[in-house]
């Protein structure tokens, strides 16, 4: 299939034990970026840099355990997992609630898309997108009412894949996203 060609749309689920299997081959044995298993946002940085690897993946299946909900829903192409956004309230993620530059822009109670990763032979392809759209309209049967991310506009295409983990600006354009703010 050429990279121009779109597959089907991929069905989102969240990711729950019965899905743990999947969310692993999806993120490899490095943990999808660095070891990190998406606990980065949920750690300071002394708690991520004695993480990295193993203990990140340790810490990633307790949550996904012992939860109350997921912390994020998977992109499912037939039944391979090819996609993870990771999204819950903003004050789950330790990162954000002692961000200067990503302060919330006011007092109301915000979800938000902290992470992506999307295995390299579906990207470009929509899955972001499709992710996007999956955890907004999953946030609202939670109850969310605003759903906030926090994009990279690439200076160059493509932008390696590392530093595009919290996604990039037109895919959240492509899902109806509006910019409030852009930090400075």
């Amino acid at each position: 299939m050429t990279q121009g060609r779109r597959r089907k749309k991929p069905r989102i689920e969240p990711l729950t034990p019965a899905r743990w299997e999947d969310f692993e081959r999806l993120f490899g044995p490095r943990g999808a970026c660095a070891g990190c298993w998406c606990m980065e946002p949920r750690q300071t940085r002394t708690e991520w840099e004695r993480s990295k690897g193993e203990r990140n993946r340790r810490l990633m299946k307790e949550l996904v355990e012992t939860a109350a909900r997921p912390p994020g829903l998977m992109a499912f192409v037939d039944d391979e997992a090819v996609g993870w956004i990771s999204i819950e309230p903003r004050e789950v993620f330790s990162k954000l609630t002692r961000s200067r530059i990503l302060a919330p822009v006011d007092d109301k109670p915000v979800w938000s898309i902290v992470c992506f990763f999307v295995d390299r032979r579906y990207r470009q392809q929509g899955i972001s997108t499709a992710l996007i759209e999956g955890a907004v309209d999953y946030a609202r049967t939670q109850g969310a009412r605003i759903v906030e991310g926090y994009p990279v506009e690439p200076k160059k295409d493509p932008m390696p894949p590392l530093f595009a983990f919290t996604g990039v600006a037109s895919a959240f354009r492509r899902a109806r996203f509006e910019e409030v703010e852009r930090p400075q």
